[in-house]
């Protein structure tokens, strides 16, 4: 059984909670620039994470979740 670990998705910034939930609704609707929606969501976790306002933990997790999900 895999851990859950989507309390690392509590408490972040509007900006990155915003490019998420704009890459869920691609994903949803399939449209032709996931790519991009992706690249948004990686720069903002990076941004946020070198910044201090999530950790590094959290910033991982983004990216195993949705930068580089497991298929």
């Amino acid at each position: 059984m895999m851990e859950d670990k989507t309390y690392l998705e509590k408490n972040l910034p509007k900006y990155l909670e915003d490019d998420i939930n704009r890459l869920k609704e691609g994903i949803k609707n399939n449209v032709s620039y996931v790519d991009c929606l992706i690249n948004e969501v990686q720069g903002s976790a990076n941004s946020a994470c070198v910044d201090g306002i999530i950790t590094e933990e959290q910033c991982d997790y983004i990216y195993k979740k949705y930068i580089y999900p497991e298929n």
